[in-house]
């Protein structure tokens, strides 16, 4: 499909109920540990907006944390969340590695037997797998490790991630108990042939829009996992609802928040959870924008910027002369 007309683009779902899920922010004090305290309260601020958290992403650092931090983590989660949570089973592989389903399946338990959904998070023993083989290892994963999303992670994000091909897509889709799919391509073309494919094929199919500079994407008929909605998860469940009741304020908020996402997802894409740490900070739910020590920043000056964003967003009071 090539979009050459409007015809070939879904149709827009105005009055859908939107399914919002949220990668949470793990903050970090100086000298590089986590913030456990600042860490529960933006889980607990997540959930209380309506959005579904998201734990052990990109966004939290996973591939930055060590195992018992992941599983602290997790147990947080379970504490705060029920089950009623979504989390990236991650296997710390190397370069050159095969692909290891048990330690696969060993971090998919760890998170269903706290209740929560997990994603299949890329590693590189699964980027080395041919189109075909991929289908075949999440089915198996499926089969011995109950329900779970699939991860599109493209390589802006992390070295070793990857984005099928439309027909392994298809394949994946087919495995019973796949129930989702996060897609983060950061391209509206491969996100609306999904959401085509996955409205002829299998409509019950929950599409994740992982595209941090079209949050927009959910008027075509995705849902959202984004690290974006972790700034302001209460501006996001407050653009959703304006989109089920048919509100035209929904374009204006989705515009500012838009306008947050095109800064902060900026190459080096990464960055932006410094960004988010920043943002958090300027809202008064953080006290620093530490960040681990391997992981890329944003300069001081971005401050001013999120600061103007802020304020256009009302979550900062403007400044009186």
């Amino acid at each position: 499909m090539d979009f050459e007309s409007a015809s070939d683009i879904p149709p827009l779902r105005p009055r859908r109920r939107i399914h919002g899920a949220s990668a949470v922010l793990l903050p970090f004090r100086d000298g590089g540990a986590v913030d456990w305290r600042a860490f529960a309260a933006h889980l607990a601020r997540t959930r209380a907006a309506g959005l579904i958290p998201a734990l052990n992403m990109d966004t939290g650092y996973v591939q930055l944390l060590e195992p018992a931090t992941r599983e602290r983590v997790l147990d947080t989660a379970r504490d705060l969340c029920g089950p009623d949570f979504i989390a990236g089973a991650f296997v710390a592989d190397r370069p050159g590695d095969g692909f290891d389903p048990g330690a696969t399946l060993a971090a998919m338990a760890s998170i269903a037997r706290r209740g929560g959904l997990p994603v299949v998070f890329p590693c590189h023993g699964l980027r080395a797998l041919d189109e075909a083989e991929v289908v075949e290892a999440h089915r198996a994963l499926g089969r011995h490790g109950g329900r779970f999303l699939f991860f599109e992670l493209g390589e802006m994000f992390v070295p070793f991630g990857r984005i099928y091909q439309l027909e392994t897509f298809a394949g994946l889709m087919d495995i019973p108990e796949c129930v989702g799919a996060k897609h983060s391509s950061l391209r509206r073309e491969d996100e609306w042939r999904r959401l085509s494919l996955r409205d002829a094929r299998r409509p019950d199919f929950r599409l994740y829009s992982g595209n941090d500079l079209a949050i927009d994407m959910v008027m075509w008929g995705s849902d959202y996992l984004l690290g974006l909605s972790t700034f302001a998860p209460d501006l996001f469940a407050r653009r959703d609802g304006l989109w089920a009741r048919g509100d035209a304020g929904f374009f204006e908020l989705n515009d500012r928040l838009q306008y947050l996402g095109a800064f902060t997802f900026r190459s080096p894409v990464p960055a932006y959870r410094h960004s988010a740490a920043q943002f958090l900070r300027l809202r008064g739910w953080l006290t620093n924008d530490a960040t681990p020590v391997a992981a890329p920043r944003r300069p001081d000056s971005d401050v001013a910027v999120l600061r103007e964003i802020a304020t256009g967003l009302g979550v900062l009071p403007v400044d009186r002369p």
